[in-house]
């Protein structure tokens, strides 16, 4: 039971660190970046990406994601990214 303590706080730590510049990025999962950014949901479904209902969301990066659908990563990060400068105007 520690050792799962001890990873949930590591990921958290983790995700900290990835999320400091404010921007999306491949190694962040589908949750992450849904639960912080719901406005990137249609950008997904564009891509044929409903991954905000899959079990692996959780733990899934973009990147693995991306790979996974046979999706070019840097151009839905850019999408992604783009998405959320549109919500802070």
């Amino acid at each position: 039971m520690q050792n799962m303590r001890h990873m949930q706080v590591q990921i958290t730590i983790n995700n900290k660190m990835k999320t400091k510049t404010g921007k999306i990025s491949k190694e962040m999962t589908f949750a992450e970046v849904i639960a912080k950014h719901p406005e990137t949901m249609p950008v997904f479904l564009e891509h044929g990406m409903a991954c905000f209902g899959c079990p692996m969301a959780a733990n899934e990066t973009i990147g693995q994601g991306a790979i996974a659908h046979g999706i070019n990563v840097d151009k839905l990060i850019k999408k992604l990214n783009e998405a959320i400068k549109s919500k802070k105007k």
